[in-house]
């Protein structure tokens, strides 16, 4: 299976369109986060990681994606091909694996997986904050993974003049520019304002007074479910640590669209 020809603008548009109608996710948020990564270029391929494609998915993302969501879009014999080892990665057996990494260079597969994700992303965020999530929190679920991302939310409630650095010390070793003012470190409020304007923000990602993600399916009501469950963790680990017991705490971050990884997506 080869690339096509790289389409026009136009036509990587035209993809992303299709990709919003098809899973319901907002049209110009997707096409913002397409010129960020890649300036809608659909064979971009990044010099210091395994990012690539419009939406520069890394390796480990873009394989869970297409397992997860291949197969309702067409994309059945690629999922097919992808596995879990033992260790917990996605694997694809022999030179099958470039055909299946290569797709991510193919616009409407990566539009696609990119709007899927998102929708994970924000069924993810929804039950973990019981808040419908705006463009800058999505964006913020980009670098710092959902639960990186819901824990930003959350900072904003609890403490938004504490440093986000402190909570993000991994993400704001790699992302200077947000984490950083004028040679000090941002708040938490000002980060999330950061990635508000980066997002381009005035509405949230969904619309304004209607939901135009599409409604979760099981695997996004996993996503939920597996939210509410990361929140009673955390919440019994706080209850413990209250009560003088032992707790053991992570730092949420998860990567890019990633839950395991470091990298960009």
């Amino acid at each position: 299976m080869g690339i096509a020809a790289i389409p026009s603008t136009g036509g990587v548009e035209a993809a992303i369109r299709r990709a919003s109608n098809a899973v319901g996710v907002d049209y110009e948020f997707l096409v913002k986060t397409a010129r960020r990564e890649s300036a809608m270029n659909p064979s971009a391929k990044a010099p210091t990681s395994s990012a690539a494609g419009l939406f520069q998915f890394i390796e480990q993302t873009w394989l869970g994606t297409v397992k997860q969501h291949g197969a309702q879009h067409g994309y059945g014999q690629y999922a097919d091909l992808i596995h879990r080892g033992s260790d917990g990665r996605w694997r694809v057996e022999g030179s099958a694996r470039n055909v299946v990494l290569d797709l991510r260079f193919d616009p409407h597969a990566a539009s696609t997986m990119a709007a899927e994700l998102t929708a994970s992303n924000a069924a993810y965020l929804r039950g973990r904050t019981g808040k419908e999530p705006g463009a800058g929190d999505l964006y913020a679920a980009h670098f710092l993974g959902p639960a990186g991302a819901a824990g930003l939310m959350e900072a904003m409630d609890r403490n938004p003049g504490g440093s986000a650095a402190a909570l993000f010390p991994d993400a704001a070793r790699a992302n200077r520019s947000i984490f950083y003012r004028n040679g000090r470190a941002a708040t938490v409020a000002e980060v999330h304002a950061n990635l508000q304007r980066t997002a381009g923000e005035g509405a949230p990602a969904a619309g304004a007074g209607e939901t135009k993600y599409a409604v979760p399916n099981l695997s996004d009501k996993d996503q939920m479910l597996a939210a509410r469950l990361d929140r009673l963790k955390q919440d019994q680990g706080l209850l413990a640590l209250l009560l003088g017991q032992d707790g053991s705490s992570s730092s949420g971050f998860g990567g890019a669209f990633s839950p395991n990884g470091k990298e960009s997506t």
